[in-house]
């Protein structure tokens, strides 16, 4: 029953491990440049669209 402990314990040894190195590697977020997360109602024009609407379909 030891070994619970010690899987644990290397676990988040690991993932600590992992977000350090993530962290010092990637460059820093430009939240300036950074889409919005939630575009309802901001005035932006959303950039996707339905895949299953045919193109030239006006929808109604």
């Amino acid at each position: 029953m030891k070994l619970k402990p010690l899987l644990r314990a290397i676990f988040w040894a690991g993932l600590l491990l992992f977000l350090a190195w993530d962290w010092s590697r990637s460059s820093p977020i430009d939240l300036r440049q950074e889409p919005p997360l939630i575009a309802a109602g901001s005035g932006q024009e959303v950039s996707g669209g339905l895949c299953t609407m045919a193109s030239g379909d006006s929808g109604s």
